[in-house]
């Protein structure tokens, strides 16, 4: 490669720099036209679409991916089985703490954008139905139909019913299983070949949304990122809440996350950042290499805390700037959906906006809102994924000192800066 190449590949725009420039430039189109920019809306819609299409795809075959994956690293033995259970409470409570962040502070509140909620049938019956309703509901009598209509939740029991029947049947499922995992990456390079579009929708959306709603969007942005941060920050303090009532002191843990934390921030994947965790903590730590060569990749695989924090009150924040009150069941599929979810969307780029799609038609939200959000969500991600691997190193010193694995002496010890 020359010297000329060279230069030219290292001053190549990345698909986050594209994604600002295309979002401030909406802006600024949006407040130059007025009204008149809503020409621009057909190509916002047109990606707004395609997000759509892949979300139900996505759903079934990374779930169905998610739990053969669990099986083919021995979650259920006693180890894994501490952690998953673990993984799964964090994220259900981190759920919980971004829908009462979001109803605590109201984001979306001073920003009035209509959207026809009425479009969709699943949005109705959501809506009008009970708990009771809403959970007898979640079994499918036809999955077929229930793809094609966009019935979430069903499809999600579907999935994980089929990935359970999978594992049961063993060897016998081979087949099925490569099929499964070639479909996963024929849905996540689909996923990829959108999210290059990203650009581009991000700047209609923005010039159609400022030029009808004026440059108020962007204080009420502003606010949607200050609830944010300030919901994983609070996550971030209990992880060490957990730490210590595990009978560890949680200051040596944050000092020697930091190298950790750097790296995931700038990568903003937790996959790339896992060969640093590893060796971090089993020498700077004194994790024992059976926990930090399960327990973890477990938790970048389906621990995603930030995520499930983000789904919450990016559900609420569409709620609000739509004028629809979300009722206690509401909440509860929230929360589920969530929970699931954020484990859908470990692993892969553009997921947790993809996933979102799946939260918000849950409870008969239109994903249009998402929209709004597309050109922030390139440096939420970034802290979303320093807070997640900070869950999941934590986790797994915690399982470690259950399974009395974890070396006190290193742990305690000065070799943070080593």
């Amino acid at each position: 490669m020359t010297s000329l190449e060279k230069a030219k590949k290292t001053r190549k725009l990345k698909l986050w720099h594209k994604v600002i420039i295309g979002m401030v430039a909406g802006v600024l189109t949006g407040w130059f036209l007025g009204e008149n920019a809503v020409f621009l809306k057909p190509i916002g819609t047109i990606f707004m679409t395609l997000l759509k299409m892949i979300v139900i795809p996505l759903i079934f075959f990374a779930i169905l991916y998610g739990v053969t994956s669990l099986n083919d690293s021995a979650t259920f033995t006693r180890l894994g089985s501490k952690a998953v259970a673990i993984y799964s409470c964090t994220t259900a409570f981190a759920v919980t703490i971004g829908i009462l962040f979001a109803n605590i502070f109201k984001p979306g509140i001073g920003l009035d954008i209509d959207i026809n909620l009425h479009s969709n049938p699943i949005a109705q019956e959501v809506q009008h139905g009970t708990v009771y309703d809403i959970l007898m509901g979640i079994v499918p009598s036809n999955p077929i139909q229930s793809m094609a209509s966009g019935n979430t939740m069903q499809v999600v029991f579907f999935a994980l019913f089929s990935g359970f029947a999978l594992i049961l049947i063993g060897n016998k499922g081979h087949a099925v299983r490569e099929f499964i995992v070639s479909g996963t990456y024929l849905v996540f390079k689909m996923i990829e070949l959108i999210m290059k579009l990203t650009p581009y929708g991000v700047f209609a959306l923005m010039a159609w949304v400022v030029g009808d709603y004026g440059l108020g969007v962007i204080t009420v942005l502003g606010k949607f990122v200050m609830v944010v941060l300030g919901a994983l920050f609070l996550q971030y303090l209990l992880f060490g809440c957990m730490l210590l009532i595990s009978g560890l002191n949680p200051l040596p843990f944050y000092k020697k996350m930091t190298n950790i934390q750097a790296l995931a921030f700038a990568t903003s994947s937790s996959k790339a950042t896992l060969s640093t965790a590893m060796q971090d903590l089993r020498k700077k730590m004194g994790a024992s290499k059976q926990a930090s060569s399960f327990i973890l990749p477990l938790g970048a695989s389906m621990n995603m805390d930030a995520t499930a924090i983000y789904l919450g009150i990016c559900t609420v924040f569409f709620a609000q700037i739509t004028g629809v009150e979300l009722s206690a069941s509401q909440y509860l599929i929230v929360i589920l959906t969530s929970t699931i979810g954020s484990i859908g969307a470990a692993g892969f780029p553009g997921g947790s906006m993809v996933m979102m799609g799946m939260v918000l038609t849950s409870v008969g939200l239109p994903i249009e809102g998402m929209s709004l959000i597309l050109g922030i969500d390139r440096f939420l991600d970034m802290v979303r994924t320093t807070i997640n691997i900070t869950g999941d190193c934590a986790v797994t010193l915690i399982v470690d000192k259950l399974e009395k694995g974890l070396n006190k002496t290193v742990y305690y010890s000065d070799q943070s800066d080593e």
